[in-house]
């Protein structure tokens, strides 16, 4: 077998190009001459990068010019029970972060959504979408294109499923501006994230669009869509999943395990989340969702970009009236994702790593019916980001978050 060091001499002097490095060699030993070639030229010490436990081979489709891998320590939360439309019973949430202090608010919040009885989470819209752009002459023609499209809709869905056996369209939504025309394809993807499905998917419509219309193909994607942006479409009309969690928290909880008051939290959120955000132009009215979704992100092999989409969430808190006059109000929580795009088949959450924290979901794979297990995942990481509002709010309201950092080591 061709060892690593003499790959990299040929790197070096010319004979082979970086990427090349499969074609002579198995996975690991070409990570490895990767590793060797970028330790000569800066110097760095890459020991550590190329400790990983899996075969090289098994990320192929995942990256490009490998030479190891990041490794991000993963914790767990929880228990918490879980009452979902997919995800029902107790729950651990496996989170991956550099982020100290975010695992032990979010276990915080976890315990007391748990004292409470658990949360509930539906999934309340599905549709993983793709916008293509076509150029036509002027209003005439777009008016033409997209009158072809709203009364033709049977004729895309046979194109685009087509493509997929597990993908179906759900709708096409069209929008005109001057001599452009965008489509916004939505996708019922399953178990699938799906982004790669609605691509290829709409990649073919827009080709019997092309044969029956004026209109000509720009780009695939026009940016409506929205993909990896903040975008005020997806807070709006949703992308992948939307989803929300809610709870009602007992005051004498409130007291006794977040040091607060219904009515604090509820003013501290306003205040904060609602009306801070809108002052800053904000499209997510929350504390921290992207926190929870992006350690969940990374623990269950999602794709991380999409935490931009994932973090467009609003958090809403409200009084609620107690039994009695002697006790103290409870709390309303609740928070909605419209834009959560997560899978538990393809991509990164078929590396080993991944794999497992899925496993500790109950979520790993295909569902039964198709699709239950991504929405059972939405429903968790919801339930997550809800516990970490509460924490976080608590914490501000109670005035103990910089004690609690500072008790942390942070």
């Amino acid at each position: 077998m061709t060892d690593p060091e003499s790959l990299a001499d040929r790197v070096r002097d010319g004979e082979l190009r970086v990427h090349e490095l499969e074609e002579h060699a198995d996975h690991d030993v070409a990570a490895a001459a990767r590793r060797r070639l970028v330790e000569r030229e800066t110097g760095a010490d890459l020991e550590t990068v190329g400790e990983y436990s899996f075969p090289a081979e098994r990320a192929e489709s995942n990256i490009e010019n490998m030479i190891g891998a990041a490794q991000v320590p993963m914790g767990v939360a929880g228990p918490v029970p879980v009452h979902g439309g997919a995800a029902d019973g107790e729950h651990y949430l496996p989170l991956a972060t550099t982020e100290g202090a975010l695992l032990a608010s979010v276990n915080r919040g976890l315990s007391v959504i748990r004292s409470a009885g658990g949360a509930d989470a539906r999934v309340t819209k599905h549709g993983m979408t793709r916008a293509p752009v076509f150029r036509v002459e002027g209003v005439a023609e777009a008016a033409e294109t997209v009158e072809w499209v709203e009364g033709n809709l049977e004729a895309l869905r046979e194109a685009a499923e087509s493509t997929t056996s597990h993908g179906e369209l759900l709708g096409v939504e069209p929008y005109v501006v001057g001599d452009s025309v965008y489509l916004r394809f939505a996708y019922d993807t399953k178990d699938a994230m799906g982004m790669n499905m609605a691509t290829i998917a709409t990649g073919e419509a827009c080709e019997v669009v092309e044969a029956e219309t004026p209109a000509d193909l720009v780009a695939l994607s026009g940016n409506l869509c929205s993909d990896k942006k903040p975008a005020a479409v997806n807070a709006v009309e949703g992308r992948g999943r939307s989803v929300t969690a809610d709870v009602v928290i007992p005051g004498e909880i409130l007291e006794q395990r977040l040091h607060t008051t219904a009515a604090a939290i509820v003013e501290a959120n306003t205040r904060k989340n609602l009306i801070g955000s809108a002052k800053a132009g904000s499209l997510g009215f929350n504390a921290h969702a992207a926190n929870v979704v992006a350690a969940a992100f990374l623990a269950t092999g999602q794709d991380e970009a999409q935490v931009v989409e994932g973090a467009n969430a609003i958090t809403t808190m409200d009084v609620r009236e107690p039994a009695t006059e002697d006790d103290p109000a409870d709390l309303y929580a609740s928070i909605s994702l419209a834009s959560l795009e997560v899978g538990t088949v393809g991509g990164g959450t078929k590396l080993p790593t991944q794999s497992e924290a899925l496993e500790i979901l109950g979520v790993r794979g295909g569902g039964e019916p198709a699709g239950s297990n991504a929405d059972a995942l939405a429903e968790i990481i919801a339930v997550g980001a809800l516990a970490g509002e509460l924490s976080l709010l608590a914490a501000l309201a109670s005035r103990h978050l910089a004690s609690a950092h500072e008790d942390l080591g942070r």
